[in-house]
């Protein structure tokens, strides 16, 4: 097959959050298969052209207002020469820091008019490369406006036969803004309505790529029935459900080759289930450079996470409402934490740190520190309001970590309950969010560490010998590809 990647964002290039590592990991599987796949982003400021090969000539993209002039750039992906990654370089729209915001503007006003650059720069490459794909992946809310160009207008021209597909990486953000920002789309003012992108008197891209996709994923099977209930839905429920008969959740999968405690360059000792016993090497070296006591016979719960709300960290740190002070106080354990966010959260945690000596924390983010949180911690919490996939869970069943998660889309997905009576499960898991849940779920997994050692070590090797690769997702997707194509192009 031939696939475009539609996409704000890919590694190594350009990151935020997990949609970066979605998309390239994915592409990099297909093209691994064999498909002729291109991925397609915008060259932000940080992105040196000069590491980049230019196009020859420019490239005319038929915007509002008129016509504007990109330079196209290419590459190939790092350890995948056979994918290609193109760069719509336009210094009006994306010669800037910051992908979609910076924390002076967290969302740029002029967002609808740079992601219109990429949307309908992505047609117009097709063209100049004289490539016409079968598939047009979209990503997220900053790339569904291609699926209305596509549906609405390129279709009647030479991409008859092309298909588009939208993934829902986390429909919380759905790109909504005034509707004085429709006329950035050069296209007809009936298509307001007409494609979806009327939303409370203004724009919402999200939407109109939900109207306009001939398919839809999201990253979990438990998220894809979660986004169709009011609960789940942020607004958008009533739509998925109309358009349910073509809404997938295929589980994204996981990049094993940083992600491996056999393989993992930055552990003190590497380990596999059947060496798990060197699990505890890393455990002290956890100790060590939290500032932990060194004690190989106290649990220790790690949390590597973006202090937001969607994490669940009310529950845990909120002043007189979170859980984590009367944790670390009543139950013998330590909590070593990484993170970085809400300006209240981080101050919080830095309190806890001064009140508690089982809790260490480390404002920021370190990677080195995160793979040994997961491999050094006994369990791992994450607590999630919502989660459409989550991949800190995947890691720490990887790891011989056992993840204490609400039962919750992604989460719900990965993670097996324990049984008490069998050990049998891969994690503890808890419905309701709220400060006790989350205590409670805590104190059952201390209990079984204390009072269930055959238990725990049972759970430990049956989460290790899970597969989580990218490869049963990528032949998910070609089945949704294919339905795509059906339903787009044989109408």
């Amino acid at each position: 097959m031939k696939i475009l990647m539609v996409s704000a964002e890919a590694v190594p290039f350009a990151k935020t959050g997990g949609l970066a590592d979605a998309v390239s990991a994915l592409a990099i599987t297909f093209a691994n298969m064999g498909h002729d796949v291109k991925i397609v982003i915008p060259r932000y400021y940080k992105i040196d052209r000069n590491k980049l090969t230019p196009l020859e000539g420019p490239m005319g993209i038929p915007v509002g207002g008129g016509e504007a002039w990109t330079q196209v750039f290419e590459t190939s992906m790092p350890d995948c020469e056979n994918l290609k990654v193109y760069f719509i370089d336009h210094e009006q729209s994306f010669g800037r820091d910051g992908v979609y915001g910076t924390p002076a503007e967290t969302d740029f006003h002029d967002n609808p008019y740079r992601f219109s650059i990429l949307c309908h720069g992505a047609f117009q490459l097709c063209r100049k490369l004289g490539w016409i794909p079968d598939i047009i992946h979209c990503h997220d809310w900053s790339a569904s406006p291609a699926l209305v160009f596509l549906k609405h207008i390129y279709r009647y021209q030479e991409f008859e036969n092309t298909a588009g597909v939208l993934t829902i990486h986390n429909l919380g953000y759905q790109g909504q803004y005034s509707k004085e920002n429709f006329a950035s789309f050069g296209i007809d003012w009936g298509l307001y309505y007409g494609a979806g992108f009327e939303h409370n008197g203004g724009i919402n891209l999200l939407q109109a790529g939900i109207s306009s996709a001939d398919m839809i994923t999201t990253v979990s099977p438990t998220y894809a029935n979660e986004i169709q209930t009011p609960e789940g839905g942020f607004g958008m429920d009533g739509l998925l459900r109309v358009r349910s008969d073509v809404v997938r959740g295929i589980l994204n999968g996981a990049d094993l080759r940083s992600w491996n405690p056999k393989t993992d360059k930055r552990l003190p000792k590497n380990y596999d289930f059947k060496t798990i016993k060197d699990k505890a090497v890393n455990k002290e070296a956890l100790q060590k450079n939290m500032g932990l006591e060194v004690n190989p016979d106290v649990p220790v719960f790690g949390i590597v996470t973006r202090l937001a709300d969607q994490k669940g960290i009310a529950e845990l740190f909120a002043p007189t409402y979170g859980c984590m002070y009367n944790m670390c106080n009543n139950l013998k354990i330590q909590v070593a934490v990484l993170g970085s966010g809400e300006a209240w959260c981080e101050n919080e945690i830095r309190t806890l740190e001064s009140k508690l000596p089982n809790f260490k924390a480390y404002i920021g983010y370190d990677e080195n520190l995160s793979h040994l949180i997961e491999a050094g911690s006994d369990f791992f919490i994450m607590p999630s309001r919502y989660e459409p996939c989550g991949l800190n869970q995947i890691y720490s069943l990887l790891y011989g970590t056992l993840p204490i998660v609400r039962r919750t889309g992604g989460l719900a997905d990965t993670v097996e309950n324990y049984n008490e009576a069998t050990g049998e499960g891969t994690g503890f898991m808890f419905d309701c969010l709220t400060p006790g849940a989350v205590y409670d779920t805590v104190g059952w997994a201390t209990y079984a560490y204390y009072n269930k050692k055959d238990h725990i070590k049972k759970m430990q090797k049956a989460g290790m010998s899970k597969t989580f690769t990218w490869d049963k997702s990528a032949e998910l997707y070609l089945e949704t590809y294919k339905e795509a194509i059906f339903r787009g192009c044989h109408k």
